[in-house]
C-alpha cells in the first residue's frame, strides 16, 4: 500500500511538473511572439518615412524600448524581421486556403494585402533589386506551389516522378514570383483585376496540365 502510494504520489508530482513546464512554454511563446510583432510594428512605422536599407536596428529598438541582444535573440537581422513580418500577415494565411480550388480568393487576398499595404511593399521594392526579391519571396512561393502539386497528386491518386515535382514547382514558383513582382513595380500601369485573371488562369492551367500529363509522366519513371 505504502509503495502505491509513493508511486501515486511520484506520478502526480511528474505530471504537475509537466504542467509547470508547458505553462512556462506557452508563457514564453506569448511573450516571444507579442516582441516580434512590436519589432514589426517599429519597422512599419520607419518604412513610413525612410527607405528600408537605411532603417537601422538602432532606430527599431529605440522605437519600441528593447535592447540590441533582444533585438538578435529574435532576428538575425532587419531583412529576417521583414521576412517574418511579411508571413505573418500575408503569406501565412495564404497557406491556409485550399489551393487546389481557391487559388484565385488566394491570389486576390495578396494583391489586396499589397493595396492596403502599399508603403510598406514599395519602401521595401525600392530597396531591394528584382533578383533580390525573388529570393525573398522564393522559399515561401515554393513551398504554396509544392503544396498545391502534392495535393494534386493525392487528388490524382498517383505517384508523380519527385524529379517531376521539383521540376514542376521551380517552374511555377519562378513564373508566380516573377510576375507578382513586376505587378508590385509596374502597379499603377497593370490593371489589378486583368492581372489577377490572367495568374488563375496560369495556375488553372497547370493544375489541368499536371493532371493531363500524370500517366504519361509516370511512364518515365
Amino acid at each position: 500500500m505504502g509503495k502505491w502510494v509513493d508511486v501515486s504520489i511520484e506520478n502526480l508530482l511528474d505530471s504537475c511538473i509537466l504542467k509547470v513546464k508547458v505553462i512556462l512554454f506557452m508563457k514564453h511563446e506569448i511573450t516571444t511572439y507579442n516582441t516580434k510583432k512590436m519589432l514589426a510594428a517599429s519597422l512599419k512605422k520607419a518604412m513610413k518615412h525612410k527607405p528600408f536599407s537605411k532603417i537601422t536596428v538602432s532606430e527599431i529598438i529605440a522605437d519600441c524600448g528593447v535592447n540590441r541582444k533582444t533585438f538578435y535573440y529574435h532576428f538575425e537581422d532587419i531583412y529576417a524581421l521583414l521576412t517574418w513580418m511579411f508571413e505573418e500577415e500575408a503569406i501565412d494565411i495564404v497557406k491556409q486556403f485550399d489551393l487546389l480550388t481557391d487559388y484565385e480568393q488566394a491570389i486576390r487576398f495578396v494583391m489586396d494585402y499589397v493595396d492596403k499595404n502599399e508603403y510598406l511593399v514599395n519602401c521595401a521594392c525600392h530597396s531591394i533589386s528584382r533578383d533580390e526579391m525573388k529570393r525573398f519571396f522564393y522559399a515561401d512561393f515554393g513551398g504554396i506551389v509544392s503544396s498545391v502539386i502534392d495535393a494534386a497528386e493525392v487528388n490524382l491518386e498517383k505517384k508523380l516522378p519527385i524529379e517531376f515535382k521539383k521540376f514542376a514547382a521551380v517552374f511555377y514558383t519562378e513564373a508566380l514570383a516573377g510576375m507578382l513582382i513586376d505587378w508590385v513595380r509596374e502597379k499603377e500601369t497593370c490593371d489589378k483585376e486583368k492581372t489577377l485573371v490572367y495568374l488563375s488562369a496560369i495556375i488553372r492551367t497547370a493544375i489541368d496540365s499536371i493532371k493531363l500529363y500524370a500517366d504519361d509522366v509516370s511512364k518515365l519513371v
